[in-house]
């Protein structure tokens, strides 16, 4: 956890996969004057002295997403949190689903004078005066100061900006308001909603079409984005421009962080100027223009993030069938479904293996603070690898190497650091070996160390009601967990059920009652010759000539010429994370760090899907921190010191997993585990309806990569290639009853 990881001399490779690198494992540096060469190439790409193509739309569409002249523009003001809302406007001039694309903001009331309701530009509705939904303008208290709940201490100019990427599974999110979740601590808070899988639209002849497929829902946050960011720059709304962060929870998760991956990259802006969003444009000679007019003078105008923290972020999409086949096939104690997963596993974690293989990484063991090859030191440039040897390591199915030892130090890390932290656990309760609850006294008597074994040996039950919630998580609103992934829907289903996250869905190969592979092939030909046809179109691309699968490939964008890369990256996912593989947060936190972006992975022991923040840690807290590191004099913030327990819980059992047979623990201080043993720990924690690796293209995620006429395509070439090279094994163990 919190350990950096620098890769020597990585290249991103699109569609292959991802995170490329040098040819040897010799320490590679890089030159200022390099550095320097390549960001003036960035920056040479967004410039263009070419005439606006259509300058008429540019000035129209300023005008109209100008906030100020939104004469449906109104506020609501709740008084227990001291907080403005705006009723939700449309952040685009030409929108498909105009429910779809609107954003909402909460303001801290300290930043606002009050509401102008006639444009003189002073309040006539204040804090004090207000007593129902008004129509008009803020008037914003510049020299208003916030101090946050961590001790930061904001203004109106620069509060950051909190953008809640919903897409909760990668579905649509409909307008909502934005929470007063952030009013304390001095943060803007956005709700955007966004086009999703499988929603409809009519055309102009009456017909009926699908729509919200990859890109639109990360297309329709960026525009959110822009629309905040230039009324910010009109003086319309408070906040910094300068300062957004992306947030979300689960499919919420995967846009957060491809909302940052991708900040500002032109591949994008053909699908934004098709909505009518406001700074970018495109010129006469087929370049763009991503400029808006602000008093007279031309200003920059981004949609990227500065920062993302994410949770259970279900991406890089790419990757993960392959990446969850092998966390599952290094359990050698496993059993899958069918003969046919075990198969199709063995193939995807050598598919893997040479992938991870073919980028060539590398990591200094200075910079992560591991000791990698073991020979007592952290000096260090190690190769990362992974190797096969069925003989020597039977115990992992053949696979060791130095990635999998990162891998397993990351994993024994965050345990470590969890159990360091336990002195923050709030309302727990603690139980004796013979499963009685202990006494007020006992409990004020624990040591850390005592605490540390309890939680190994579950003898606790976790109290839910001093957890902080992961702020954005999917919904989009910003209300934290009780806000919902799904807008007030609540949690999604994690049992099962057509729509249960992680599960398959109508239209997908895999079989929901899990008895056989498919329901809807019966034979394994008719299921690869829909692969074949439905990657073909996908590879054929869009109207824009874009390969859908591309667009949502984080990886591919990491460090990419065209993107502007956020200054902060933080992914939360939980240890017993069933949706997605360990290994995809692992991959997005090297590329980061390899293009200079301060980027950390927490996985959360004992967490699952979406955990909340505990031990202390929360949303603001980070935020707070990232603030106080990289803008100039801003506060350092510390974590606050920890109040261990003095009473105990009121639960009546232990609800804590054991995990003592996995564990190393005569010193809960320096505790260890084995890889095998960590395999085997993801595989039968793992809460997810349907355990098994086939996260993505046999669930739900398969809409996503649909078209305007096909709510539903196979996507994943990796796949596709497995069973074109192995059909003869594949073919005779497909959808047969054990």
């Amino acid at each position: 956890m919190n350990k950096k990881i620098a890769l020597i001399g990585i290249t991103v490779i699109t569609s292959v996969l991802l995170l490329g690198g040098c040819n040897s494992a010799d320490t590679t540096t890089v030159s200022t004057s390099e550095e320097e060469a390549k960001t003036e190439e960035k920056e040479e790409t967004k410039e263009s002295t070419a005439e606006l193509k259509d300058a008429a739309s540019k000035t129209s569409i300023e005008e109209a997403l100008n906030l100020k002249n939104n004469e449906g523009q109104e506020w609501t003001y709740t008084k227990d949190d001291d907080a403005w809302v705006l009723t939700s406007v449309t952040t685009v001039t030409n929108p498909e689903i105009e429910d779809q694309q609107g954003v909402s903001v909460c303001i801290p009331g300290a930043y606002v004078t009050g509401i102008d309701t006639n444009d003189d530009g002073t309040a006539d509705i204040t804090n004090d005066s207000y007593s129902e939904a008004v129509k008009g303008s803020l008037v914003i208290d510049y020299d208003a100061k916030v101090t946050s709940t961590n001790g930061q201490v904001y203004t109106a100019k620069t509060a950051p900006v909190i953008l809640n990427t919903g897409a909760a599974g990668y579905s649509s999110s409909t307008n909502s308001d934005a929470a007063t979740t952030y009013a304390s601590d001095g943060y803007i808070n956005v709700a955007c909603g966004n086009r999703g899988k499988q929603d409809t639209a009519t055309d102009e002849a009456g017909e009926t079409y699908y729509t919200g497929d990859a890109p639109l829902c990360l297309v329709d946050q960026k525009n959110a984005a822009r629309y905040v960011k230039y009324n910010i720059l009109l003086g319309n709304l408070p906040g910094s421009a300068d300062y957004l962060v992306s947030t979300g929870g689960s499919g919420g998760g995967a846009h957060a962080t491809m909302f940052a991956a991708t900040s500002n990259n032109s591949d994008y802006y053909d699908y934004e100027i098709e909505a009518g969003a406001v700074g970018v444009y495109e010129n006469t000679d087929g370049t763009y223009s991503t400029t808006v007019s602000i008093n007279g003078e031309d200003q920059d105008l981004s949609d990227g993030a500065w920062g993302c923290i994410a949770y259970s972020a279900i991406t890089p999409l790419a990757e993960a069938d392959a990446a969850m086949g092998f966390e599952y096939f290094l359990d050698s104690t496993y059993e899958f479904g069918s003969t046919f997963q075990s198969q199709l596993a063995e193939y995807l974690s050598t598919s893997y293996m040479d992938y991870i293989n073919d980028q060539n990484l590398s990591v200094s063991e200075a910079e992560i603070g591991f000791d990698l090859n073991g020979d007592g030191d952290k000096k260090d440039t190690v190769k990362l690898s992974i190797k096969y040897d069925l003989e020597k390591y039977p115990e992992t199915n053949g696979y060791y190497g130095t990635y999998l030892d990162l891998y397993l130090a990351e994993f024994t890390e965050n345990l470590q650091w969890y159990l360091d932290n336990l002195d923050y656990s709030e309302g727990w309760t603690w139980f004796k070996e013979d499963g009685t609850a202990l006494s007020n006294e006992e409990v004020a008597a624990m040591s850390s160390e005592d605490r540390s074994t309890a939680f190994i040996e579950g003898r606790y039950a976790k109290s839910t009601s001093t957890e902080n919630g992961p702020g954005g998580m999917g919904g989009p609103t910003g209300g934290g967990p009780t806000g919902g992934m799904l807008g007030g829907a609540g949690m999604p289903n994690m049992q099962g059920g057509a729509d249960a996250v992680g599960t398959p869905d109508a239209g997908t190969s895999q079989s929901a009652t899990g008895g056989v592979d498919s329901a809807n092939y019966e034979t394994f030909e008719e299921m690869l010759e829909a692969y074949k046809t439905d990657i073909a179109e996908i590879e054929a691309g869009d109207k824009y000539g874009n390969n859908l699968v591309d667009l949502y490939n984080p990886l591919n964008y990491i460090d990419a010429e065209d993107t502007e890369n956020p200054t902060w990256s933080k992914i939360v996912m939980g240890a017993a994370e069933g949706d997605m593989s360990m290994f995809t947060s692992l991959n997005l936190q090297i590329a980061w760090l390899n293009a200079g972006v301060d980027a950390t992975i927490e996985w959360q022991w004992d967490g699952g899907h979406v955990p909340s923040e505990v031990l202390g840690n929360s949303f603001s807290l980070y935020v707070d921190q990232m603030y106080g590191e990289y803008v100039d004099g801003a506060a350092e913030i510390k974590k606050a010191q920890a109040e261990p327990q003095t009473e105990n819980g009121t639960d009546t059992e232990a609800t804590g997993t054991d995990i003592s047979s996995w564990i190393k623990y005569s010193d809960t201080s320096n505790i260890s585990f084995s890889l095998a043993d960590a395999a085997n720990y993801r595989t039968e924690n793992a809460k997810k309806a349907i355990p098994g690796f086939d996260a993505i293209d046999y669930g739900q995620e398969d809409y996503v990569f649909g078209s305007s006429t096909k709510d539903a395509r196979h996507w994943n070439k990796t796949l596709l290639d497995i069973f074109t090279e192995n059909s003869e094994q594949l073919s005779p163990l497909f959808n047969k009853s054990e």
